[in-house]
């Protein structure tokens, strides 16, 4: 994203993993926290209720020792490579898809959300299964249930069968299309009015910046949709039943009617401290990367 001329796609996925994992490994914590608060029911009351994300912090480490705001981390990093990869590497794919379908020479700002929206869309298929582990593993009543990765994929698969684990899948469509086509849709218009760069040290700067606000931005627009992911995949398929939580829409009524609009945004402080800063986080790591890359290549004589 430093330079107009694209890497090859597999430079392209390097970078975005390299990214991915450098922001999980930063932020993974506040996660926890996010979908501890997403997936409770009603006030946080009592030794085992979250009022807030300070108090979800507190009692943690309290109750559960310090290494719990880690529990779950083994997926994550497993699918923050293909996941981030995936976005960065879908947005460059598919900006050069729409340029050339809409016959025009440089993005701007509609054609950075489309495109955005649509890698959001294509990042979904990949995390599905992944995200679904980890919300498992995240949860405080399945703590006792799986004893690591492997074990909750075994469990699921067995009691649920293997289509379980895309569990989800429609609502994690909607969530990463939304956070996608915010961030990128901002990262372009941040970019424009922020000062041009002159030197690496600004140009970071500008991509810390501009990737914060369009993490920001991107988590106003989905956490609602995040909110019911997490209630959608952590319900277990039971035959002959049909579960609460089912299809995203109208789980958003459901979560709107029996706990207020405001539940929707369930968990928004911790998820927006990780996704503002970290999507200039996955900005600067990226641009860095790929401007590595560059370098190499340029070196060896490649075009």
């Amino acid at each position: 994203m430093a330079s107009d001329k694209p890497l090859p796609f597999a430079y392209q996925f390097a970078a975005g993993a390299v990214a991915g994992v450098s922001e999980i490994l930063v932020m993974y914590p506040l996660d926890v926290v996010k979908t501890r608060v997403q997936l409770q029911q009603g006030k946080g009351i009592g030794n085992e209720g979250y009022n807030g994300m300070m108090d979800c912090f507190r009692k943690i480490i309290k109750n559960e020792g310090a290494s719990r705001l880690y529990r779950g981390i083994t997926a994550p990093i497993l699918m923050e490579a293909p996941k981030r990869a995936t976005k960065f590497a879908a947005n460059e794919s598919w900006g050069k898809f729409y340029r050339n379908l809409f016959g025009i020479a440089k993005m701007d700002q509609k054609l950075s959300i489309l495109t955005g929206a649509s890698a959001g869309a294509t990042e979904a298929f990949v995390v599905v299964p992944f995200e679904l582990v980890k919300i498992r593993m995240q949860d405080r009543a399945s703590a006792g249930k799986y004893t690591g990765l492997i074990d909750c994929v075994t469990k699921t698969v067995r009691n649920e069968g293997p289509l379980a684990l895309y569990n989800g899948l429609e609502s994690t469509l909607w969530r990463h299309i939304l956070w996608n086509a915010g961030y990128f849709g901002c990262i372009f218009q941040a970019k424009s009015l922020l000062p041009a760069a002159v030197g690496k040290g600004q140009q970071m700067r500008n991509d810390l910046i501009a990737g914060s606000i369009g993490g920001t931005v991107g988590t106003m627009l989905n956490t609602p949709m995040d909110v019911v992911k997490s209630r959608i995949q952590n319900s277990p398929k039971i035959a002959g039943s049909v579960p609460k939580y089912n299809w995203a829409w109208p789980a958003v009524g459901t979560v709107m009617k029996e706990e207020g609009f405001s539940a929707l945004y369930k968990g928004f402080l911790p998820k927006v401290l990780r996704l503002g800063p970290g999507g200039g986080i996955l900005l600067v790591v990226f641009t860095g990367v790929t401007d590595f890359f560059r370098k190499f290549r340029a070196d060896r004589g490649y075009p």
